[in-house]
């Protein structure tokens, strides 16, 4: 037996710790199980190997750059800034390792619940946060409970982390209805306690109306618009107040934490904003390069196992809805957060960390969702809201997973802490009943409350038996076949359209084009490059085979697009704005799944181009 359990260690320590390698092999599967030419599998495997590697190095850059940051915005605030026995890289290197495994066991318990409640209809496909959410419930346990069994902590892991996966679109349902119009995605993010607070909330205090008020029909200045690129509004952000801190901090701390640098101070404070930004730009370059063959291979797998599935998708699928919405949000919770940032230094509590991704990300959320259903007024409440959220729970934060990984509540999402937080105080009531009974009923408790809650709101759900079931209630071509030719499909708008498969007979018209490529280079972009980006070029390379036309399909978040060259750039009119002179062809989009309305928009674009 001692045999088999060393084993069994060797291949956990050496593959399944291992993230990078363990979300390859979960690629290669799933493509392979979508039959996909072997030299697709190769490359689709290595690619999503090497990003998760590159997320790391981002991770290790961004973190880094906080302890300098901390220490001299302490010091011009006459604080000491937080301190740590432990980082959050050490964790994930130690007891933190289990987290592939609870990642690998929390999808199989998430299908097969999808698999077996009508009601648990979405399959989350984000797959940045399922790693960042494990790593949260991992942490929580291991501040609970301390040195835990492994196997243990893995198995009630995937547990909590299955069924939060399950449920988490759930709630956010409704919401997501008035936010997109219909119910054919669902949001997989964990920014969705904003969401569902900036909602609900800013309707049980009527702050709006939400035609009447709504944040679209608001004309904001342009020169706002760099802060749609994260890249850039991060440098800003941070550079400022790295200059400001600079200006009233001690000399000495300073020079300390300048080391051998011989650059002037506000020199490298601006150099070290340019890092701070730097690391995020590669830990989001990271997060691109796995997500674009992960969410493939997942979204393949949920489409061959649970038919009739619907997707859960990143945050950014909402943020075609209402543009403006999140630049007022993303404001409305800097400014929050900034002043927040000087009365808690002020007060003595904490010294925070503008969190700039999760400002911007939840900012977003909180417009979003708020403009919903309030309007502008909305938006802003939602946008002030997460900025308080933000400060409180990094505060908190920080002391609550002070033992394992207090850099957590500097990256954290809302969701994070709420789960967090929960588990490490039922955690400390469970603890007397021993480490291992406690997990198993915490485990228990969330199974047999999830299951309950799948019963009674599949009640309320129609059962879909199958895809074709699906596309014939919502008008959809199936996801892997094209439309019949002469069938007419109604998109998410509400709009019939009538389409054609391209087949030898009707070819001629594209073959006889002779001034398009002989292969289109077409490119979808969004805000982070890793959300509806990513959706649409799923979709876009649908489109383009329904219509006969040859065309490799790339996605790009809007500061990398800047810097390409492709035939045909498509997105959503607020971001092609920022890209006008990348392409000869530009495609407006708004409804990011819904190939019907992809295909047209690409067809007129093509058309009046003379490419097709």
């Amino acid at each position: 037996m001692s045999s088999f359990e060393d084993l069994i260690e060797v291949i956990t320590n050496n593959l399944f710790s291992q993230v990078a390698v363990l979300i390859g092999i979960i690629a290669i599967v799933g493509l392979a199980l979508q039959h996909k030419p072997v030299e697709q599998v190769v490359a689709g495997g290595l690619r999503a190997t090497i990003g998760v590697v590159v997320l790391n190095i981002g991770v290790e850059i961004f973190t880094g750059g906080l302890a300098s940051f901390q220490v001299i915005v302490a010091s011009a605030m006459g604080l000491e800034p937080p301190a740590a026995d432990t980082t959050l890289s050490e964790f994930t290197a130690g007891q933190g390792s289990v987290v592939p495994l609870i990642i690998a066991g929390g999808f199989v318990v998430h299908l097969v619940l999808v698999r077996i409640f009508r009601a648990a209809r979405f399959v989350y496909l984000t797959g940045h946060l399922m790693y960042w959410m494990s790593v949260v419930i991992a942490a929580s346990l291991v501040e609970a409970f301390g040195d835990v069994n492994r196997w243990v902590l893995a198995g009630v892991g995937s547990l909590l982390i299955g069924c939060y996966w399950v449920l988490q679109p759930l709630w956010t349902a409704p919401l997501m209805r008035r936010v997109m119009g219909d119910d054919e995605v669902g949001l997989a993010h964990t920014d969705s306690t904003i969401a569902i607070a900036a909602g609900y909330g800013a309707k049980a205090l009527r702050l709006g109306d939400p035609r009447k008020h709504d944040s679209e029909q608001l004309k904001l200045p342009r020169a706002l618009s760099f802060f749609k690129d994260i890249n850039v509004s991060t440098a800003f952000v941070i550079g400022v107040i790295m200059l400001i801190a600079i200006l009233f901090a001690d000399g000495a701390v300073v020079r300390e934490q300048m080391g051998d640098a011989t650059v002037l101070p506000w020199v490298w404070a601006l150099l070290q904003a340019l890092r701070f930004a730097a690391g995020i730009a590669i830990l989001l370059f990271g997060v691109r390069m796995f997500l674009s063959e992960i969410v493939p291979a997942f979204k393949g797998l949920s489409e061959r196992v649970l038919p009739g599935a619907k997707p859960a998708l990143d945050l950014p699928v909402t943020f075609t809805r209402a543009p403006t919405a999140v630049m007022i949000g993303f404001l409305a919770s800097t400014v929050t957060f900034l002043v927040l940032m000087v009365v808690f230094a002020g007060a003595g509590w904490f010294v925070l960390v503008p969190p700039m991704i999760m400002l911007f990300f939840g900012g977003g959320a909180g417009g979003v969702f708020g403009n919903a259903v309030a309007g502008w007024r909305g938006a802003v409440f939602g946008g002030v809201l997460n900025g308080v959220v933000l400060a409180v729970g990094q505060w908190i934060g920080w002391g609550v997973w002070g033992d394992t990984a207090p850099q957590l509540a500097t990256l954290a999402d809302s969701d994070w802490f709420v789960v967090g937080w929960a588990l490490v105080g039922i955690g400390t009531l469970l603890a007397p009943l021993g480490s291992t009974a406690a997990l198993w009923i915490i485990a228990a408790v969330v199974v047999a409350v999830t299951a309950l809650v799948l019963v009674l709101v599949g009640r309320r759900t129609p059962r879909v038996d199958s895809t074709a079931a699906s596309d014939a209630a919502t008008g959809r071509p199936a996801p892997d076949a094209s439309t019949p030719a002469g069938s007419t499909a109604t998109s998410a708008t509400g709009t019939t359209a009538t389409t054609t498969t391209t087949t030898a007979a009707t070819a001629s018209p594209v073959t006889a084009v002779t001034d398009r490529p002989a292969t289109l280079n077409v490119l979808a972009v969004c805000g982070a490059g890793m959300g509806s980006s990513l959706i649409l070029r799923t979709t876009a390379q649908r489109a383009l085979d329904q219509l006969g036309v040859t065309a490799t399909v790339d996605n790009a978040d809007i500061g990398s697009a800047r810097g390409r060259h492709s035939d045909v750039v498509i997105g959503q009119p607020s971001y092609l704005s920022e890209v006008p002179d990348i392409a000869p062809v530009r495609v407006e989009v708004m409804q990011f799944v819904d190939v019907a309305h992809v295909r047209e928009q690409l067809r007129a674009a093509l058309v009046e181009k003379g490419w097709l």
